[in-house]
């Protein structure tokens, strides 16, 4: 019993320096979609980053690579843009290049497993973007991508107030409190829709983690013909990144174990580049875009991971830059020290906690839907003496339907002034 308890701790245990390891990184994503959202106007996404040509595609992988690593991050943001116009190509690109072209990414891989795997990130990413811009009408037809941008909006469209930074200049954003709010409340609400899958998904790496090499190597081929060990490496890598790890990030110290245990390279940067494609992240697509169209370019991005691992291997195997040596498991998983990461994590933690205050402060929730609305810009209505808030036309009409199906959610979250829950 004593030897299970101690299992379990330090299960937890990784999980938190999983956490630990990406926090800050998860709280810049979505800050910076929650600006994306509030600010950006869905004309200006349109002209920039609709169609699926080389220029929209280039931009919008510049704006990927400059943007967050965290893949959770990452696919908050893809689907602002995508709600807002963006084309299926351009978000998809966004998010390949937003999970495989930063340098904090590169920089982890570096130091745990080497400069060779760092560049063959890089390398990859465009062969994953240009890989899914030609083969994606293959998987989504024009369609079934208006249902999914349709699916995407609606799940807004009903229960979103008006935006008051998207008519502002940026220098009248930067100092107005409204839209600091409007973007306080974007920021919560993705946080209230991923939690239960980014949680789910620390977990599992913590755990997974515990597992020794021998488990992993199992899963790869590792004496048959170069060729043959090869496909099945590609393969068999992204298989096992949906079931373990969570932000690319946070994937590292995972990429390390297989490496350290034995794992061919393609096998390695194969379960690297799957990190947009693990279960909860999945879940997370559904949610988003609807079952078929989250379906369909999780089967996309399955097929180009395998394609570009295979392209990235073959290159470094022809110029000899595959490394030989490898680290051992006691450098994979990293620990709280006093250093920048800790003070990146504690601005991420001032971050959060200044959005969710100015949420708290300036917002009531909608009785109806559950939103976090900015009471200034909100439908008010009066309701048996108490003022209720909600999001739109919408869900106002919903509750004049059947208003006791809702009212004891307002009494709950009221203390009898206002309806605050999310």
């Amino acid at each position: 019993m004593g030897d299970v308890l101690s299992k379990i701790g330090e299960g937890f245990e990784q999980s938190f320096l999983m956490a630990y390891e990406v926090w800050w990184a998860l709280v810049l994503g979505f800050a910076i979609s929650a600006i994306v959202q509030a600010w950006v106007p869905r004309e200006r996404v349109e002209a920039a980053l609709s169609g699926s040509g080389f220029a929209p595609v280039a931009r919008a992988t510049g704006l990927g690579a400059a943007s967050s690593s965290c893949s959770y991050a990452a696919i908050a943001i893809a689907k602002s843009l995508f709600q807002k116009g963006a084309s299926a190509t351009t978000s998809l690109a966004f998010q390949f290049a937003s999970t495989n072209l930063v340098w904090e990414l590169g920089l982890v891989i570096w130091i745990l497993i080497g400069w060779q795997f760092t560049l063959a990130e890089f390398v990859g990413g465009f062969i994953l973007i240009a890989l899914m811009a030609i083969l994606l009408r293959a998987f989504v037809s024009p369609k079934l991508e208006e249902q999914a941008r349709k699916h995407a909006q609606q799940a807004q469209a009903d229960h979103q107030h008006h935006m008051a930074g998207e008519s502002m200049g940026w220098r009248e954003r930067l100092t107005s409190a409204d839209a600091w709010s409007d973007v306080a409340h974007n920021f919560r609400g993705d946080w209230t829709m991923l939690w239960k899958e980014i949680t789910i998904g620390f977990f599992l790496a913590g755990f997974i983690g515990l597992l020794g090499n021998d488990f992993f190597n199992a899963l790869f081929i590792t004496d048959a013909p170069a060729g043959v060990q090869l496909i099945e490496n590609v393969i068999a890598g992204p298989i096992i990144a949906v079931l373990s790890f969570v932000c690319s990030i946070g994937n590292a110290p995972l990429a390390a174990v297989l490496w350290s245990g034995g794992i061919g390279f393609g096998g390695v940067i194969a379960f690297i580049f799957a990190d947009l494609i693990v279960l909860p992240i999945v879940a997370a697509y559904i949610k988003y875009y609807g079952r078929e169209f989250a379906l369909r370019i999780t089967a996309l991005m399955f097929l180009v991971i395998v394609l570009a691992a295979l392209i990235v291997d073959g290159l470094f195997s022809l110029v000899g830059l595959i490394p030989d040596t490898r680290p051992s498991r006691a450098d994979i998983f990293s620990s709280i020290q006093f250093d920048y990461k800790l003070w990146l994590n504690l601005l991420g933690l001032v971050i959060f906690a200044a959005l969710f205050y100015l949420t708290a402060r300036r917002g009531s929730t909608d009785p109806v839907c559950g939103m976090k609305v900015d009471r200034s810009r909100a439908v008010r209505k009066e309701v048996e003496g108490q003022t209720l808030y909600f999001c739109s036309d919408h869900c106002w009409h919903a509750f004049e339907a059947d208003p006791d199906r809702y009212l004891h959610r307002a009494d709950a979250g009221d203390h009898g002034r206002h309806a605050h829950a999310h």
